[in-house]
């Protein structure tokens, strides 16, 4: 073979080897461009937030717990691994932690609300109902929170603390004696009763041999009985 053909062939293998090498040089580049991105930064974000954000990356996302923090409202991500700015595969999940609120919470007003309500309420903030003690006054109505403590705008308490709480009964009930209706008027007396705000709940006739009609034969409650105004009282009349 001449010498000149040779090295020809040299040349032309020299060039397709550096051809070669650069093709698959610029070939792995682009496969790393295309396999590997940039982690974002969520730090602030809702979760539904950053899943949207890092779907359209082709990243997933995976919650890792919750925590408290003063820096961050509750449902904020707060800490991410891998950290904004690296660089991983696609179709990689990223693990976030999120923000259950501040640990320190600040107690609320709960004077005037029912009790039902006021346990409602510490429990949506993240706080316990302590111990309830009860008051008869007439300034609350029966079941309403009277005073609190801590009070509401006192320093901030630890979560899951408890708030005690003072409830009223409503006003004392003024109680009353009941009397011996029976053999009077039935129509005089149940008006006696109402005037003087007693309820006559229920009233049965019955025949009762020897007696007028319109007479009270029988009560309940029973004579010398206590009772309030809010008691129902129950008679039967002769007919």
């Amino acid at each position: 073979m001449p010498w000149n053909r040779v090295l020809s062939y040299l040349q032309f293998l020299l060039v397709f080897g550096v051809v070669f090498v650069l093709s698959a040089i610029l070939a792995a580049r682009f496969i790393q461009r295309g396999d590997f991105i940039s982690v974002p930064d969520l730090a602030g974000k809702t979760v539904s937030e950053a899943g949207a954000e890092l779907a359209g990356k082709r990243l997933a996302l995976q919650e890792r717990g919750i925590e408290f923090s003063d820096r961050f409202e509750s449902g904020r991500i707060m800490l991410q691994d891998p950290p904004a700015g690296s660089r991983i595969r696609v179709n990689r999940a990223i693990r976030v932690v999120v923000s259950g609120g501040s640990e320190m919470i600040e107690v609320p007003q709960l004077t005037g609300r029912s009790l039902e309500a006021a346990v409602k309420v510490l429990a949506e903030i993240g706080l316990q109902k302590g111990l309830v003690s009860q008051i008869h006054t007439p300034r609350y109505a029966a079941g309403r929170i009277i005073a609190q403590e801590p009070a509401a705008g006192a320093p901030r308490v630890r979560r899951n603390s408890a708030v005690d709480l003072l409830v009223s009964q409503g006003e004392i009930e003024t109680k009353y004696v009941m009397p011996d209706l029976i053999e009077r008027q039935a129509a005089a007396t149940i008006a006696r009763l109402g005037g003087l705000g007693f309820r006559v709940a229920d009233i049965r006739y019955s025949y009762y041999p020897g007696h007028d009609p319109g007479i009270i034969i029988n009560q309940f409650p029973r004579a010398g009985y206590s009772v309030s105004k809010r008691s129902l009282i129950s008679l039967e009349v002769s007919r």
